[in-house]
Parts: C-alpha cells; structure tokens; sequence
C-alpha cells in the first residue's frame, strides 16, 4: 500500500511539470508569444494552488477514496484536452485544470498518515512523499525525451491514459475512509484562516518555501528555452539529460530527514537557502565559453534542486509534527503557499526573459530565496544554541 501510494502521488504530480520542458514547442504550435510561455507553467500551478486551498481540505469531511477518483477523472480530460489543442487559450485553460484535478496527490498523503501506525507514521510519509518528489523530477526529462521521439501531443495523451489507469487501480485497491467530522463546508475554509493565523510554524517554513519553489519554478521555466536557444541549440532529448543530472540533488532529502531529527532544522534551512542563492550567483557570476556555461548551469540545477528538497522535507516534518485533527488543513495551507511562490516565479521569468534577457531572470531567480534567507535571519535562535555559540 505505501509503494501504492508513492507511485500514485509521483505520477499525479508529474503532470504539473510536463510541461516545463516543452515551454517552446508549445508556445509556437498554439501560437503564445515569449512573454505569454510562462503562463503555461503560471496557471498549471496556480490550479494547483486553488485545489490546495478549496479541494485538499474535503479530505476532512468526504470519503476520501471517491474524491481522489474525481480528481483523476477532471486531471484525465484536462490531460487529453491539453493534448488536442491548437490554441494557446484553449490549452491554458486546459493547464489550469491539470493543476485543478492534480492535488489529488495532496489528498493521498494524509490518507497514508492515517492507514499507517503512529510508530511508523513518519517513516510511511516520508516514503511517500519521496515518490512525490520523484515524479516531480522525472516529469521534465520524461517529457523531453517522449517529446524528441514523437511530438507534445503524445506527452500530454499518454498523461491522460496514466491517469486514468490509476483511477480504475485506486478505485479497486485503495480503502475507504470516511472522516469523522461533519463540519460545514464554509467552517471549514473558514478555519483554515484562523490556522494560518495561529501557527507561526506554518507561516515561516511557506515562506521559506515560496522563496525556493519561486526560484526552482522560475529556473525550470526559462532554462529550456535558454538551452534550446541559439547560445546552446540543444534539442529536447538533450534537455533531458540536462534535467536527469539535475535529479542528483535528490539525495539532499534523506539528509534533511536525518537533520531534522537530530534537532538541526533551523541550520539546515540557512543551508537550504543559501543553495537557492548560491544556484543563482554561479552562472552570473561564472560567465565563459557554451561548454562551460553548460557545465555551471549543469551544477547549479543540482545546487537548487538540493536545497529545494531539504526544504521541503524538513517544512513537512515541522507541519505533520503538530495535531493530527488539522493536519490535512495545515498541509494543504503550506503546500498552496509555496505554490503561489512558485507561479510567481514561473510567471516572472517568462516575462524577465522576453523583456531583460538571461541575466535579469538570474538577478530575479537569486531574489527569491535571498527573501527567504534574509527570514530566516531574524528567526528566534533556541537557547541552547546561543549558549553555544558564546
């Protein structure tokens, strides 16, 4: 059942960044202008983020196994829309109900906590929110490559008959489970506002968040174009491999998992920062020849992709260490938050890009956990800490 649900929350989130890779090609076959690609990526995650906030929190009050079929069916015809279109407003709109339907994976973790024992809850989690983070790196290479051998449309068809299969396995395989409370659906969203106001936990690692994700989504929605550009000419099989090697900074989670129970988070969040920083200040300030460009580039998504997945292996931690009456809210709170970063980022990019060139989006990408960073500063510092330090 974890490997289950591991794999069903990779393929379903996956969906959300087929697209990241394929920015160019689809932009020129639905006719969007350069300024207007980012929003391919921009409304798939603001979807995601509306879901998160409106749909995530059902999990506390509907049968959890009939709302994840119903988002999988919305994500399969918004799939095989997304495949058929020829316009650009046609297939935006398509991308804002993947990202709609996509949060389904969201709705699968809490479901994990609840099937597991409280011995081991955090060990299950763990492993299925690694599947999570895997598709989300496989997703850019996969696309690239099936796009290089065939054309998008294939790409987003294939997404809808994945989905759609994994409906029909969870339907059969996945349990029932019927929460308890029968709270209104206005309370609900209600209360989430109240627990965005009362947990500065939940406030701090968003914001940490946001600036990361802001950056990973801006990083991952101009660099295909800036590699299949004329400075690089690289073709999407060759992005592929690009966004293959950058999946190396996976291993940070793991760490992160270890840090954090060793009582390291706060440290290791200034680590995860300063890598966001440092994945930005590389290729600006290391200029040179197409291959050497290439090779920063190269070690700077591996940079990023790190402390993107240090940070949200240790906010998750924090966030499903609190009560578990209010954990499917809190997560849904601290995953749209960073969401929103992250369509910023994708939706500033695009248009930095067409309107100031590469240097801009590096100066902009940098901003982002910068922000963060400069939180992260003025966080509270437990005594034992400042004892030591003296």
């Amino acid at each position: 059942m974890v490997l289950l649900l591991a794999v069903a929350a990779g393929l379903i989130v996956a969906n959300l960044y087929y697209a990241q890779t394929l920015v160019g090609p689809i932009s020129r076959a639905t006719g969007l202008s350069a300024a207007a690609a980012g929003l391919i990526v921009t409304l798939t995650q603001v979807g995601y983020t509306v879901g998160l906030l409106f749909i995530v929190p059902l999990g506390d009050v509907l049968e959890n196994r009939r709302l994840v079929i119903g988002a999988l069916l919305l994500t399969a015809v918004a799939l095989l829309t997304a495949a058929f279109s020829t316009s650009g407003w046609v297939f935006l709109a398509a991308a804002l109900a993947i990202g709609l339907g996509s949060v389904a994976a969201q709705i699968l973790v809490p479901i994990a906590a609840h099937l597991s024992r409280e011995a081991t809850r955090g060990k299950v989690v763990g492993q299925v929110v690694s599947g999570l983070l895997l598709g989300i790196m496989l997703a850019r290479p996969v696309a690239s490559l099936v796009a290089d051998a065939s054309n998008w449309h294939v790409v987003f068809g294939g997404a809808a008959v994945l989905t759609l299969m994994l409906a029909a396995v969870l339907r059969v395989k996945l349990p029932q489970r019927m929460p308890t409370s029968a709270l209104p659906y206005g309370r609900l969203i209600g209360s989430m506002w109240t627990l965005f106001k009362t947990t500065p936990v939940l406030r701090r690692r968003a914001a940490y968040q946001a600036g990361l994700f802001g950056a990973f989504s801006l990083f991952w929605t101009v660099t295909p174009m800036m590699l299949s550009g004329p400075q690089f000419q690289i073709s999407q099989t060759g992005i592929a491999i690009f966004a293959l090697v950058g999946m190396a900074g996976a291993i940070a989670s793991p760490i992160a998992g270890r840090l954090a129970d060793a009582g390291k988070t706060l440290p290791a969040t200034g680590v995860a920062l300063t890598l966001g920083v440092l994945a930005f200040a590389l290729p600006l300030l290391i200029p040179g020849s197409r291959a050497l460009a290439l090779g920063v580039l190269v070690v700077a998504s591996i940079i990023l992709d790190m402390g993107v997945a240090a940070s949200l292996v240790l906010g998750q931690r924090a966030i499903f260490g609190m009560a578990p009456e209010v954990r499917s809210r809190l997560n849904s709170l601290y995953i749209a938050l960073f969401f929103a970063g992250g369509a910023l980022g994708s939706a500033l990019g695009g248009w930095v890009f067409a309107t100031y060139g590469w240097h801009a989006v590096l100066l902009t990408g940098m901003a982002f956990p910068a922000l963060g960073l400069a939180l992260w500063l003025s966080e509270p510092r437990p005594v034992a800490a400042i004892e030591a330090s003296r």
